[in-house]
């Protein structure tokens, strides 16, 4: 067997690799030898078939299998011996000519073939020791369960009727039926009746809210209001419409006495125990976000230490994968770069740039997983699983079955809980430090500092 290198720049390299003829007639044969004992043919005992004749019967498609095999090992080899981890699956490039497929496949010419392979930088990790993590916490105040309690208050907020003559105002809730045209013309979902709209809700489109202002029931209006350039439906972004609307009722928001009869309303025992269940609540909700922002101070950290250059066939992947989801939901919903002021241009360098830092911090996060022998058991992909399963109630069989019978989406499972156990490993190590922070602090959006 030859090898030979041509191609070695920065994490590519390419080989050309040729195989004695004499090589894979041998291992050929031997695999002939073996299929000896298996095989039944008309007019031969068992395990007396000349491999001669096997040879006139199934040499291509052995021939095919001792090729195969014999690129899977030859590569293997190569690779360990020069101590590549592969970014990608190899690219393999075969005689493709009639003439020189079937000497190959008759055991007459020699295997020449080129692998092309782009493979992972070695990754020197930082010391994580040295590591110093801000832990912001946020304490759940009396203020906090009061406020969120109210907010469920008004949710569930019952209203009445305001009389006959009685005009609509902001915080009302109206009962309609409307009838939408464009350029006079009806379209699809621009009718319905007996809609309630709470006035200042902000649950219509822009404007269509703010017209039912004084309308009473009874009286007929109609109101002129553009679907937003973004509207989700393409058809109607943008469009001006006009909907006939007819008031069916006028009512008006009624108090709420937020006290143990509300709280039975709601399946509790009391206030104290509504109290007590919201600051359960409220304290997952501020763990959650100090355990994201956490994470996120320590992928900073970890990118700032780990510079390197990653395999481009992985940032292209990366890439790829996150501007088409993003074309698709800028098409989807009428949206243009301008819109955002940006160009498509600057848009595609941020985005790289983003999935450059993904696929980095991806190969430093497994390095540290395989270097400490970090994993995830079936148990707790199973959990994980269940967990969602519960989520769909009435569904949790299909669920189940789902993802018993897709790799891929297991893959999807397992991968976070992997990438959680790492960082868990990594702040074991390194220098947290807690600070006190108020709710608002804790749940500022920081998407814009970083994206991992």
């Amino acid at each position: 067997m030859q090898v030979t290198e041509t191609l070695a720049e920065g994490l590519k390299h390419e080989f050309k690799i040729s195989v004695p003829a004499s090589d894979l007639d041998a291992k050929a044969d031997a695999k002939l030898v073996d299929l000896k004992d298996k095989v039944r043919l008309n007019g031969f005992r068992p395990g007396k078939v000349p491999v001669s004749h096997l040879k006139k019967v199934y040499g291509r498609s052995v021939m095919a299998e001792t090729i195969d095999q014999t690129i899977r090992d030859t590569n293997a080899q190569i690779f360990t011996e020069r101590g590549f981890r592969l970014a990608t699956e190899p690219k393999i490039t075969m005689p493709t000519e009639k003439n020189e497929v079937d000497e190959l496949l008759t055991g007459k010419s020699d295997l020449n073939y080129t692998v092309a392979i782009e493979v992972v930088p070695p990754i020197q990790l930082a010391d994580f020791k040295s590591f110093d993590v801000e832990k912001p916490v946020a304490e759940v105040a009396d203020a906090d369960i009061d406020e969120s309690i109210k907010r469920i208050a008004d949710q569930n907020r019952s209203y009445a009727d305001k009389g006959e003559g009685a005009k609509a105002a902001s915080g009302d809730r109206v009962t309609i039926n409307f009838k939408g045209t464009i350029d006079g013309t009806p379209f699809d979902g621009g009718t319905g009746e007996n809609i309630q709209v709470a006035i200042g809700s902000n649950t219509f489109i822009p404007g269509f809210e703010e017209q039912l202002t004084g309308i009473a029931a009874g009286e007929t209006r109609t109101l002129k209001v553009p679907f937003p350039k973004n509207y989700a439906n393409a058809k109607l972004a943008g469009q001006p419409a006009e909907f006939e609307t007819t008031a069916v009722s006028v009512e008006a928001p009624q108090p709420v006495e937020i006290n143990d009869e509300f709280a039975k309303t709601l399946g509790l025992e009391s206030l104290d125990k509504l109290k007590q269940a919201m600051r359960e609540r409220l304290t997952t909700e501020f763990a959650g976000a100090t355990r994201q922002r956490v994470k996120r101070a320590l992928l900073d950290r970890l990118d700032e230490a780990h510079k390197f250059e990653a395999p481009s066939s992985l940032v292209d992947e990366e890439f790829n994968l996150m501007w088409n989801s993003i074309k698709a939901e800028m098409d989807s919903s009428g949206k243009t770069f301008a819109d955002e002021n940006t160009t498509e241009e600057a848009a595609k360098e941020e985005y790289r740039r983003i999935a450059d830092r993904r696929v980095r911090l991806g190969l430093v996060l497994s390095e540290i997983g395989e270097k400490n022998k970090i994993s995830v058991t079936d148990d707790e992909v199973g959990r994980a699983v269940i967990e969602r399963a519960r989520q769909v109630p009435g569904r949790e069989k299909e669920v189940w079955d789902y993802y018993r019978n897709n790799a891929q989406a297991l893959a999807q499972i397992r991968a976070p809980i992997y990438e959680d156990k790492v960082v868990d490993f990594i702040l074991e190590l390194a220098n947290v430090t807690e600070k006190k922070v108020s709710r608002e602090e804790l749940f500022k959006d920081e998407d814009e500092k970083s994206v991992a």
